[in-house]
């Protein structure tokens, strides 16, 4: 038996492609055009970050110039020397202290009352089953989409038939009645929780309030330092509700910043302004360095980007 050893019999192997290494003109050209799109990125984040920072810049020169500088035709970018006194003028010119301890007070009661009552409700909506379950869950959406200041006359005229306008009652009853964003916050992430958690202690004799005490709140940790810090940051920035519903004595220090700074003629004393201002953002940038950590992981933990 003979085997044909032909050229057309036998198996023609594909000859290998010349492996093509990019000429040194085109990798210099290569080289800059991605230099050039790190110059234009950095630039955009340099015009980005220089636009947010400038308020806050011209917040602070403000504080620390004198009345005489406020008052010159030329805008002055630089205050020298500094007037570092005018934070001691913002904090003995008004009764901060007090309107510092109505604040605080306010936006304490009402974060922890919202964050406890908004998860309740939002452990509702996750884990039981009802009649027209999903008719409230739409009611709740919709109610995120509508602004707090379309309501908030007809709460006053509520409040004033009731005898609360001139009480802290008002955001006590906010607070136990939940915010909308907070309870979908929490229904994400308690939706995401195993299912098998609950058949366990259910089959312990846990009842349902056991449940969510026990077990879902301490799971969810960064979505109850989430919620507490925006619940307390709304009532913290709010400046309207307080003007409204509350008299002098009682009101809060975003109030108080906005009327309680000026001179003998009435106007208003606006390097006092700015520092009163400072000092204001002062506990709330102190609470987000503390739970910044916590406060990122509770979106990331509620699936929402």
């Amino acid at each position: 038996m003979s085997v044909d050893l032909s050229p057309t019999a036998a198996a023609v192997e594909p000859a290998p492609e010349p492996v093509r290494t990019p000429s040194p003109d085109r990798r210099r050209s290569r080289a800059r055009q991605a230099r050039r799109g790190r110059t234009t990125r950095l630039l955009v984040l340099a015009v980005v970050t220089t636009a947010l920072i400038f308020p806050v810049y011209w917040i602070v020169a403000t504080s620390l110039k004198s009345s005489s500088q406020l008052g010159q035709g030329s805008m002055v970018w630089l205050p020298l020397p500094p007037h570092v006194e005018n934070f001691v003028h913002a904090v003995t010119a008004i009764p901060f202290a007090a309107y510092l301890g109505n604040s605080l007070f306010l936006s304490t009661v009402s974060g922890v009352l919202t964050t406890l009552s908004s998860a309740f409700v939002g452990y509702g909506f996750a884990r039981l089953q009802g009649p027209g379950k999903k008719v409230l869950f739409g009611v709740l959406i919709a109610m995120m989409m509508m602004p707090g200041i379309v309501t908030l006359i007809p709460i006053y005229l509520l409040f004033s038939r009731v005898g609360l306008v001139g009480t802290y009652w008002p955001w006590v009853l906010w607070g136990l009645s939940g915010a909308p964003y907070l309870i979908f916050l929490y229904r994400q992430f308690f939706a995401g929780i195993p299912k098998e958690l609950e058949e366990a202690a259910i089959l312990d004799g846990c009842s349902q309030f056991r449940i969510f005490a026990q077990i879902f709140l301490p799971l969810s940790k960064p979505v109850l330092v989430t919620a507490f810090v925006m619940s307390f940051l709304a009532v913290w920035g709010d400046f309207i509700a307080p003007n409204l519903l509350l008299d002098r004595e009682h009101t809060t220090l975003a109030v108080a910043i906005s009327s309680g700074y000026v001179n003998a003629q009435g106007f208003p004393l606006n390097n006092l302004i700015a520092a009163g201002s400072v000092l204001y953002v002062v506990p709330v940038v102190v609470i987000f360095l503390f739970v910044q950590r916590h406060y990122v992981q509770g979106f990331t933990a509620s699936g929402i980007k």
